[in-house]
């Protein structure tokens, strides 16, 4: 790949040349040597612009081809991922006092969250590579992302999901073809059995902690909110955080455009984390290193008690100026209400928490009133209607009568 000059530890700083297989650096070890992708941008400029863009009728993420770490000619899936609406948020905005409030929604991807970016790299890798089968742990949204990825080019997936799994993601996994394995234990435990399998059987690592490629796949979602705003960067990009890669993807992208020379300035990152698992939050307010914690809360696609990536996210959120923040369960569920409600986008738990720390921000005064915010909104809420339900309430039940829908909406005040 002649656009990468190569791979750095973000320990120790030693670099690499790439080669299948090779994810961590081998003298920190795969905990602490975590490898950031290099770019030629000298050549990318060479290969795309954005001028170049304007007229590309691309519209998936493999129009940033040459920011990402594939082969310039070969074999892509061909689901259509990425290009995902960003919303002008006026009623919502107005509601919390923000004049530009922007919501980036990537539910509507093919299996319905961000993690589609990822996967659809992971997977162009794997076939490159010659692999015959891709395996990950998951809470759900990779798991699905991954399997539909392999299904459509013929890639035999191998899925490990924390007993929690909701089962509309579990569902998504058996539909598509995958080999689930349902860990009785924690997201750590389904990580831990999954990384010996990948292994011992030499299975292509989707897992995005491990592999510093599928960092690169995330990336494109700010990379189209840049092109989205005309390359006017905005003051706040505001997103949920599980095991931090997705903070780390969506700061590489503002990173490298500046470096590419695209864009002059870089947006503050605000990272939000459950009350209930919140390890890299507590790290960024002491100052040390992540400690492990219970995974309780709702939104089971960032509940990641041991998040295997931390430090890339830390390093985002202070290198920007940024802060995190953590939210409650129920006001991840009253910011469910609210993002549908003005609008009329469904988020599930984890893609509405962005949200949720948005709202939160503004009221503590972090974001203020003339700040430019993109939130992004990282999975459909379909995925999980147990807690939309929970979230929304249950509907008006009636007799079929006029009159009993009469008493009905006056009961309930409608």
């Amino acid at each position: 790949m002649s656009n990468i000059t190569q791979l750095r530890c973000i320990n120790c700083s030693r670099t690499y040349q790439p080669r299948p297989g090779f994810y961590t650096c081998p003298i920190c070890g795969s905990t602490d040597g975590i490898l950031d992708v290099e770019y030629d941008y000298d050549y990318i400029n060479k290969s795309i612009s954005r001028q170049s863009l304007a007229s590309n009728r691309e519209h998936s993420l493999w129009r940033y081809r040459p920011f990402l770490p594939v082969a310039q000619e070969g074999p892509l899936p061909p689901l259509r991922v990425g290009w995902s609406p960003l919303y002008r948020a006026r009623r919502l905005g107005d509601e919390l006092g923000l004049k530009e409030l922007y919501i980036k929604d990537d539910g509507i991807n093919p299996t319905g969250s961000l993690k589609d970016r990822p996967s659809a790299v992971a997977v162009a890798r794997a076939l490159a590579e010659g692999a015959k089968v891709v395996a990950c742990s998951s809470t759900g949204n990779a798991a699905s992302s991954l399997a539909g990825a392999a299904a459509s080019v013929g890639l035999k997936a191998v899925i490990f999901v924390p007993g929690r799994a909701p089962q509309g993601k579990v569902a998504q996994l058996l539909i598509f073809g995958a080999t689930v394995i349902s860990v009785q234990g924690s997201y750590e435990d389904a990580f831990k059995l999954s990384a010996a399998a990948i292994a011992e059987h030499g299975w292509y690592n989707r897992n995005a902690a491990i592999n510093p490629y599928l960092v690169e796949g995330k990336k494109t979602v700010c990379l189209e909110v840049a092109e989205q705003l005309n390359w006017e960067v905005p003051d706040w990009v505001v997103l949920s955080v599980g095991d931090g890669c997705t903070m780390a993807g969506a700061w590489k992208a503002w990173v490298d455009l500046k470096k590419a020379g695209w864009i002059d300035k870089l947006p503050r990152m605000l990272g939000v984390q459950a009350e209930g698992c919140c390890p890299i939050t507590r790290a960024f307010r002491e100052g040390t290193r992540v400690k492990p914690m219970p995974e309780n809360t709702l939104a089971d696609s960032i509940a990641v008690g041991v998040p295997r990536n931390p430090e890339k996210a830390l390093r985002a959120v202070r290198d920007s100026g940024g802060t995190m923040i953590n939210v409650s369960d129920e006001e991840i569920l009253a910011a469910m209400r609210t993002l549908g409600r003005t609008s009329g986008v469904f988020g599930e738990p984890a893609g509405a928490a962005g949200t949720a720390g948005l709202i939160k921000a503004v009221r503590e005064g972090i974001i203020k009133s003339g700040d430019k915010v993109v939130v992004l909104v990282t999975g459909n809420g379909l995925k999980d209607v147990a807690n939309a339900i929970k979230a929304a309430g249950e509907p008006i039940r009636v007799e079929p009568s006029l009159e009993a829908l009469k008493e009905a909406l006056a009961r309930y005040g409608k």
